[in-house]
């Protein structure tokens, strides 16, 4: 065998090593990748999914069949920056019918 082989060989395991190391590091910082999403949910107005990992959600178009916009795990915040962007207004609470005493 060549000296190039001989030398390329005995790296390959501290390489393999560094980038199994370099890959738990991204994981550690990165935390969830959000691979596995739920179902569309729907609520009033608008459709999200949660991560069935850590638990953020995330707003849906259930015409074009895709989620889009930020992560959050606060639904309303979403919904308000949906709002927001597509310039609907914000749903004002009907007055109560009933008279109080």
């Amino acid at each position: 065998m060549s000296e190039a082989v001989k030398k390329s060989g005995r790296w390959w395991p501290l390489g393999l090593l560094a980038t199994s190391l370099a890959g738990i590091g991204v994981m550690v910082f990165r935390g969830c990748w959000h691979g596995k999403m739920s179902w569309p949910v729907r609520v009033h107005d608008h459709s999200y999914q949660v991560c069935l990992g850590c638990g953020i959600k995330r707003l849906f178009n259930e015409q074009d069949f895709l989620a889009y916009g930020p992560y959050s795990y606060d639904l309303i915040r979403l919904i308000a920056w949906d709002r927001a962007r597509t310039g609907a207004p914000t749903p004002q609470a009907e007055p109560d019918p009933r008279r109080t005493a």
